[in-house]
């Protein structure tokens, strides 16, 4: 739920910001620019704090080499991705590519939603809620890519 705060919050400030004069945020599209970067930017840093990290390590399916490795990548993808979203001239790449990690990343969330794991000694959000939140956060990422 924590990243869905993130988005919401991140973007209703910026949106806020920009009616207030900052002209940088003027309108829905640099707002929701911020706020995805606030959920990458919390996300991408809950891959090297534990208890986060340890739990985000175990949910890498087991199939797949590496996980410690695999989850330290990610987390620089989306610390990568969440400052190049603040760059306009790199934002909509930005969305593109952390819209396809998303993806790619969901097939840890069922796995870990199947096997009942924890993150930070809470169970996982359970398959059908993070389904739905991926699609707000896919969505999100494909408004900024692909919209005005």
């Amino acid at each position: 739920m924590a990243p869905l705060i993130a988005l919401l919050a991140g973007t209703v400030l910026a949106r806020l910001a920009g009616l207030a004069g900052f002209d940088a945020l003027d309108g829905w599209s640099p707002a929701l620019r911020v706020g995805l970067a606030a959920m990458f930017a919390l996300t991408g840093v809950a891959h090297f704090a534990e208890p986060r990290r340890s739990g985000l390590v175990a949910m890498v399916p087991p199939r797949l080499p590496r996980p410690e490795l695999l989850v330290t990548l990610t987390g620089v993808l989306e610390l990568a991705g969440a400052a190049a979203l603040l760059v306009p001239a790199t934002a909509r790449w930005a969305a593109a590519g952390l819209g396809l990690l998303m993806l790619a990343m969901f097939p840890a969330n069922v796995s870990a939603a199947r096997r009942g794991l924890t993150l930070a000694g809470r169970p996982v959000t359970p398959l059908a809620p993070r389904t739905a939140l991926q699609v707000v956060f896919v969505a999100t990422a494909a408004v900024i890519s692909f919209g005005p």
